[in-house]
């Protein structure tokens, strides 16, 4: 049986070869490391998150796991027929739960078409038990909302479209 360090080595190395994956097999565990997808076409991508991380599956060699597919594209790509023209987006700058108000009983922070300043807070979003608060980098209008109240966020995901004053 490998050790931890010895896996995340593994994974470490997947990640930076770019390699499709590994899998390892003996008469204890089988282990299976599937690397990044290969063949997006960057002319339909505006933006994308970090590198995903290889997705590692360990299992007992006598129960086979489902197969377990390399990390998808997070949804944090924007494609641009998604971006309203002349837009800025702004993206979370952390993994966490994005929050549009402060409290469940609490107005959203900003809606659909309200004008905001550099600074002011659109949403926030906790990490680790912390609430961010996520500002505007912009003066402008905000156009789109990507993400619906407490869903979960990756780092580099498209938060809010921001057409600048």
């Amino acid at each position: 049986m490998l050790t931890f360090e010895q896996i995340k080595e593994l994974i470490d190395q997947v990640a930076s070869h770019r390699l499709s994956g590994i899998e390892l097999e003996d008469s204890e565990f089988r282990l299976k490391i599937d690397g990044q997808k290969t063949g997006e076409s960057t002319s339909d991508i505006v933006q994308m998150s970090m590198p995903t991380m290889p997705v590692v599956s360990v299992a007992p060699s006598h129960e086979r796991p489902a197969e377990v597919p390399a990390a998808p594209a997070p949804s944090a790509a924007v494609v641009e027929s998604d971006v309203p023209a002349g837009s800025h987006i702004l993206n979370s700058p952390i993994v966490g739960t994005f929050y549009r108000s402060p409290d469940p009983k609490s107005p959203s922070f900003v809606e659909v078409g309200q004008a905001v300043k550099a600074g002011e807070v659109l949403c926030i979003v906790e990490a680790m038990k912390l609430m961010n608060e996520i500002e505007s980098d912009v003066d402008g209008t905000v156009v789109k909302i990507y993400v619906e109240n407490a869903q979960a966020v990756e780092y580099g995901e498209p938060l809010f479209a921001i057409k600048p004053s």
